[in-house]
């Protein structure tokens, strides 16, 4: 594995979110002084935090799996989300799908339950048939993670010349990873409303399912087999406990601090300059800013990239009262529309200018004060509820659309929708405080308007993905999204991990198989 040369004693992070944390208590931990460079006045970038007149929701990610990887960061720096008072626990059910036919099938990760809800839902054979998906993901997952996802990279070959690499690939080989996600999964089972419950996270990747490839059966593997979970105080509630576990072990964070440049010298990094006038010195710089916005730090992609769908998201609140009659009752509701593959031709196009919204919407409502009481909301007129409504879009290359002019009104649209399918009251009493768009997403530097940067193409995955070691700087090293391993919570704190071996030269603290591989008990 190569690493950077030269001295390595101060690092500079810019960037606090997940990947940014995760390096920085990886680093700290290793014996490096490390500094992290915000430019928002919070830690968490892509996991942040809204805040309201009377209450805080979180900003992006909403899902979270493989938690003990947030426990393998903290304990890189010596402590726990025990100790940082970061208690997480398991969602059951992970997910409520509701269908264009009314019907409601819930997604618990929990074998034995899991069966029993396909049997009611489907029939006992269709019960067998997820039994089997389910054991054939997991061994996706198993074969998958330790080389392909927590790993680096120096060259594609490293899958043919590395033994344990080369052993993985023959596995995953045999288990037909390399083929079609969406027809596997359909050889399997019978019932296409399952098929879209353990096939729609390929969306995470940027990919139709019936376009990515099966070795993404791990993503679904994550949720419906190791389970979704929620930190109390919410996600926000993730980076502020790593923030705060990083400062406790002698690391500093500074918030507020926009970076303007990277002065560069013999082919290295030497300092990190802010638009406060201030400047950092460094003898390694980790850099977790988007694929979009890296020319501000001078390094530039080497090969266009497409970027993976973006989405459309609202942020509010909705009177208790109002929600407490809607059909689903959930932390996380999906509500399929009929269409499917059409679904993905419009909003996954591959040719620039061919995307548009969709016609027969698919949606995520997050209602987190249902996994979480103490995020209810007391008003003088009444009990209230944070609410997010998440509808995938395609991104600014797939459909230049106006959206300052649109986003709007195509709000109203869904919402009305939403009406149409029994979400009463919703058009008139969600109050958005918060609406972000693909234009949100360009206007904060990332690629083509979406927050899932590029999108998990064969030849943009694994050791075809963007370097985390790039040739123009030998002492910077990338994390987060848009490099290995890719875009989701557990690969982004992965890639700060990744990022910081890359520095050190020595394998960082690992998760035990536990932490990562089995579901995690309630904290």
């Amino acid at each position: 594995m190569k690493t950077v040369a030269g001295p390595t004693d101060r690092v500079v992070v810019v960037g606090a979110g997940l990947s940014g944390l995760s390096a920085a208590l990886h680093l700290t931990g290793a014996g490096r002084s490390v500094t992290l460079l915000e430019r928002a006045d919070h830690p968490g970038g892509r996991v942040g935090v809204l805040r309201g007149t009377d209450y805080e929701i979180d900003s992006g990610a909403t899902v979270l799996t493989v938690p003990g990887l947030i426990d393998e960061a903290m304990a890189a720096a010596g402590t726990s989300t025990a100790a940082q008072g970061l208690r997480i626990h398991r969602l059951s059910p992970a997910y409520r799908a509701r269908f264009a036919d009314g019907s409601v099938i819930d997604v618990h990760d929990d074998p034995e339950v899991m069966a029993a809800e396909v049997a009611r839902a489907c029939g006992p054979a269709e019960a067998h048939r997820y039994r089997r998906l389910r054991a054939w993901l997991a061994d996706i997952y198993g074969a998958a993670y330790d080389q392909f996802m927590d790993t680096n990279f120096d060259s594609p070959l490293d899958m043919i010349r590395i033994p344990e690499k080369r052993a993985a690939l023959f596995e995953l080989t045999r288990l037909g990873a390399f083929g079609g996600l969406g027809p596997r999964v359909a050889r399997i089972l019978d019932d296409p409303r399952l098929m879209r419950l353990f096939t729609f996270q390929a969306l995470y990747a940027g990919m139709a399912p019936s376009r990515a490839r099966a070795v993404y059966g791990a993503i679904p593997h994550m949720d419906t087999g190791l389970g979704v979970f929620f930190p109390e105080g919410g996600m926000r509630a993730i980076p502020a406990a790593m923030a705060a576990a990083f400062t406790a072990a002698g690391g500093r964070i500074e918030l507020n601090t926009e970076v303007t440049g990277v002065d560069y010298a013999d082919g290295r990094a030497r300092r990190v300059c802010t638009a406060d006038g201030r400047d950092f010195a460094c003898d390694a710089l980790v850099l977790t800013a988007d694929l979009g916005s890296l020319d501000r730090f001078g390094l530039r992609r080497r090969r266009p990239l497409r970027a993976a769908p973006s989405a459309v998201v609202a942020h509010g609140t909705i009177p208790a009262g109002v929600a407490a009659a809607w059909p689903v009752r959930a932390h996380h509701t999906l509500d399929f529309g009929a269409a499917w593959d059409g679904t993905f031709t419009e909003i996954a196009a591959a040719r620039p200018g061919r995307g548009r919204t969709m016609r027969d919407p698919s949606l995520l409502l997050t209602r987190p004060a249902l996994g979480d009481p103490g995020l209810f909301i007391d008003r003088r007129t009444g009990r209230h509820e944070p609410l997010s409504l998440l509808a995938p879009c395609p991104n600014l290359d797939a459909a230049p659309l106006d959206w300052d002019r649109l986003g709007t009104a195509y709000l109203r649209e869904l919402l009305i929708v939403l009406e149409r399918r029994g979400y009463r009251g919703i058009a008139d009493h969600f109050t958005v405080d918060h609406l972000d768009t693909p234009r949100t997403w360009r206007d904060q530097g990332m690629i083509a308007g979406t927050p899932f940067s590029a999108a998990h193409l064969f030849r943009q995955t694994g050791p075809f993905r963007t370097r985390n070691l790039p040739r123009a700087a030998e002492n910077v090293v990338l994390a987060g999204c848009g490099t290995t391993p890719g875009v989701g919570v557990p690969t982004t704190l992965l890639s700060g991990k990744l990022a910081a071996r890359r520095i050190t030269g020595t394998p960082v603290a690992t998760a035990t198989p536990a932490a990562v591989r089995r579901p995690r008990q309630d904290a």
